[in-house]
């Protein structure tokens, strides 16, 4: 049984050491503990100061490509490394590393496929009251909409068995954690949550600059998930609803209409007409949606088939670089392990690179 735990990155030469050291490397019931780096495109030595802190496996994209591109990369390399269990951690120390034991308990006990880490939010000191309030609200939202119970939809402490890694296709380019909910909720998915801890307060969030920004981009990335997996309901709803509005002016032109003053209500007669066909639209999109949303399910199928087949296959990972070996633990052997490739490997194609990626 190994586990592989993924870190993202973006510039993080100052934090990574802390984190890596927070670390495990034995867990109960796991036989090998590997970490992993994903250098997003990094312009200090944030790879270096992997290297020098003993991180066994690195996934080096060329540019930024973004935390969800990232998230992406790192499940496809740790699968091809032979990952039975995928632990997800941030670069910012954020989270305790000591609580991955409790992380995968639920994995190794058969009752889930993906836990997400509730960092109990209500006792982080260093939130306001109102970014409390706005996380749990987005909690909310994102439970409503993946039918989960998950109270803390935007910790990226989480973990994942294979067959769970195997169906996740991020496409949003901003978070990973509300649309991994939402599409667990959707697939055959057991989702389950744990009460983690957390560290003191490193740096600002580079993914938020404003409250404001928090809310915009997260109400957006909801939505747009929502409609991917729901597109029937959300169309079909908006056009009831602008069918129900338009009744409002057609009733006031027909009362007008009978009481023989049809003329002077012309404009509610116009301004029905303009709902009416806006809730014509909204109804063509729903069907529309709900053709495009079978089309995708179709796609996402063969993506985990393809991820199968390049798993048998022994394709390695792109972008990807080996790291250093801590004293005492070997270099990944076995029919899972995945040789490290050649240069022109790492540059690829870039269409196969956004499949695998």
């Amino acid at each position: 049984m190994k586990l592989i735990i993924q870190i993202p990155c973006l510039n993080e030469e100052a934090t990574l050491p802390a984190t890596l050291a927070d670390l495990p490397r034995e867990i109960d019931g796991i036989d090998s503990v590997e970490w992993l780096v994903i250098d997003d495109g990094s312009t200090d030595a944030t790879v270096d100061v992997a290297r020098s802190n003993g991180v066994d496996h690195i996934v080096r994209l060329t540019n930024n490509r973004g935390l969800a591109a990232g998230f992406q990369a790192g499940l496809d390399a740790c699968l091809k490394l032979g990952a039975d269990v995928i632990v997800n951690t941030d670069a910012d120390n954020q989270y305790y590393g000591a609580d991955i034991a409790l992380l995968v308990e639920p994995i190794l006990a058969g009752r889930a496929d993906m836990v997400v880490g509730d960092r109990q939010t209500d006792t982080i000191e260093h939130f306001s009251p109102i970014k409390k309030r706005l996380q749990k609200l987005g909690s909310w939202v994102v439970r409503q909409a993946s039918e989960t119970d998950v109270p803390d939809t935007t910790s990226g402490f989480r973990a994942y068995n294979r067959e769970a890694a195997l169906q996740m296709a991020v496409v949003s380019r901003f978070t990973y954690t509300l649309e991994t909910i939402i599409q667990a909720g959707k697939l055959l998915v057991a989702v389950e949550d744990v009460p983690v801890r957390t560290n003191p307060k490193t740096r600002e969030s580079r993914l938020f600059p404003s409250t404001w920004s928090y809310v915009r981009r997260n109400s957006i990335s909801i939505f747009r998930i929502y409609s991917q997996y729901e597109p029937m309901r959300v169309f079909f709803t908006a056009a009831i609803v602008l069918f129900v509005a338009a009744l409002v002016p057609f009733t006031l032109f027909f009362v007008a209409w009978v009481s023989g003053d049809g003329a002077g209500h012309v404009q509610s007669l116009i301004f029905g007409a303009v709902l009416f066909n806006a809730a014509v639209v909204m109804g063509a999109l729903a069907v529309i949606g709900d053709l495009m949303h079978a089309q995708r399910i179709m796609s996402q199928r063969i993506f985990e088939r393809v991820r199968r087949v390049e798993l048998e296959l022994g394709v390695p990972p792109s972008h990807y670089e080996p790291g250093a070996h801590p004293t005492g633990q070997a270099p990944t052997t076995g029919a899972h392990a995945a040789a490290p490739p050649s240069t022109s490997q790492r540059g690829g194609d870039s269409e196969r690179e956004a499949i695998t990626s």
